[in-house]
């Protein structure tokens, strides 16, 4: 369904989510099994208003269902070595006028956004209080054919020939776990971008998915 971006003006009040809200449990914030939060703290999610976001172009639309995997990306910008938080708002930009004025999309169309820093943003309107009560999902853009059933998550660079920092890669662990974890998503489901597309994304990522779905699988087990 749609749902008008006015609806979810309740995002722009927060800052970052994620530190103080490490122990939050899943009943807490509308998902089911409340003792297994406990094992994976929500990271830091700087939401679209703290990134200074622009409005959708039109309104966001909801699956009322819970998504069904994980698919990683890897944005194809140059690989910065600025590792600041301030890069990653900016990074964050980029990537949303990339895609509203170049693509011609309503919004960002990832549902969240990983930096070479292991800053984590809020891509899409709307994706991170559906994270956080873990029963909806936002459609995204990032993926023909699985934008209603899995949540893309972009890690900015280029990774065709060099591995990611390791900021990066710890930062995605946790952020998968977490996604696992607060929808039910086995730690098996985790997929590159090249797995449902003719595309080279993510690059040396791909190559690292077992390692990536054994770390995830360990933090929720």
């Amino acid at each position: 369904m749609s749902v008008p971006v006015s609806r979810r003006s309740v995002l722009r009040g927060a800052v970052l989510l994620g530190a103080a809200a490490g122990a939050t449990t899943l009943a807490q914030v509308g998902g089911g099994n409340a003792h297994a939060a406990a094992r994976v703290d929500q990271p830091v999610i700087a939401n679209c208003a703290t990134w200074g976001a622009r409005p959708p172009s039109s309104a966001v639309s909801v699956v009322e269902s819970r998504p069904n995997k994980i698919i990683v990306h890897h944005t194809a910008f140059p690989n910065s070595t600025d590792y600041s938080l301030a890069h990653a708002y900016a990074n964050s930009r980029d990537i949303q006028n990339l895609h509203m004025d170049g693509n011609g999309w309503l919004d960002s169309g990832q549902h969240f956004t990983n930096s070479r820093g292991g800053q984590l943003t809020e891509g899409r309107h709307g994706s991170l209080y559906a994270l956080l009560h873990g029963q909806t999902m936002v459609q995204g853009a990032h993926c023909v054919g699985q934008n209603s059933q899995a949540i893309g998550i972009e890690n900015d660079g280029i990774y065709l020939d060099v591995q990611p920092p390791q900021a990066l890669w710890n930062s995605l662990i946790v952020f998968c776990a977490f996604t696992c974890q607060q929808y039910g998503i086995p730690a098996s489901q985790i997929y590159g971008h090249k797995d449902f597309a003719s595309t080279q994304c993510p690059g040396l990522l791909h190559d690292r998915l077992p390692e990536l779905r054994s770390a995830v699988a360990a933090l929720i087990q």
